[in-house]
C-alpha cells in the first residue's frame, strides 16, 4: 500500500464534512478563515446560453468538503451553520490513499466527472501519466478507458479517461 501523496505522519486525520445543501464553497471559506486545512475538489462543465460559452466549477462530490482536523475540533465544525454532520471515515489510512488519488487526479488538470455510482470492473494500476502509481478500477474501454477513483466511505467516486497503455491488470 503507497502513503497518499498529500499526508505526512504529523498531519491531523481527515474528516468528511457533509454540508448543507449549495453551501461547499461556504465550509470551505471558513475552514480558511479558521486556520483549518481544507479540500473541496472541483470540476469543470461547459454550458452554451444564447451563444455563448460559459465554464462552471463544481464539487466533484456535492455536499461534502473535507477537512483535516483532530476529533477534538469535531464540535467547533459541527457549529458552523453550513454543516449538516461530521463524518469519521472507519479506515483513515485508506480513506487518505484513496482522497490523495482523486486529488492527484484533479490537480494534474485531467478530464474528471462525477461517476453516480461505484461500480464493479476490473482494478488496474496506472504506469504512465500524471497519475502513475495510483490503483482504479475500469469503467468503460473503447479506444481509451474510463478509470474510477473511489471515495468508499461516502459512496462516491470520479472517472478519469486515459490511454488503455496507461494502465495494466492488477
Amino acid at each position: 500500500m503507497s502513503d497518499s501523496p498529500l499526508s505526512t505522519p504529523t498531519e491531523e486525520p481527515w474528516c468528511v464534512i457533509h454540508t448543507l445543501a449549495r453551501c461547499e464553497k461556504q465550509v470551505i471559506v471558513w475552514a480558511s478563515r479558521e486556520g483549518i486545512p481544507a479540500e473541496l475538489p472541483l470540476y469543470q462543465t461547459v454550458h452554451r446560453y444564447r451563444g455563448k460559452t460559459v465554464r462552471f466549477e463544481k464539487p466533484l462530490f456535492p455536499g461534502y468538503v473535507f477537512l483535516r482536523q483532530a476529533q477534538a475540533g469535531h464540535g467547533k465544525i459541527q457549529q458552523n451553520r453550513h454543516v449538516a454532520r461530521v463524518l469519521i471515515p472507519p479506515d483513515a489510512e485508506e480513506f487518505d490513499r484513496q482522497l490523495g488519488d482523486i486529488l492527484v487526479a484533479v490537480r494534474a488538470g485531467l478530464e474528471i466527472r462525477p461517476v453516480p455510482d461505484v461500480v464493479a470492473g476490473v482494478r488496474v494500476n496506472i504506469i504512465n501519466g500524471p497519475l502513475r502509481g495510483l490503483e482504479g478500477v475500469v469503467e468503460r474501454r473503447d479506444e481509451s478507458m474510463e478509470v474510477v477513483l473511489r471515495l468508499d466511505f461516502i459512496g462516491q467516486a470520479a472517472a478519469v479517461r486515459l490511454l488503455a497503455t496507461d494502465v495494466e491488470v492488477i
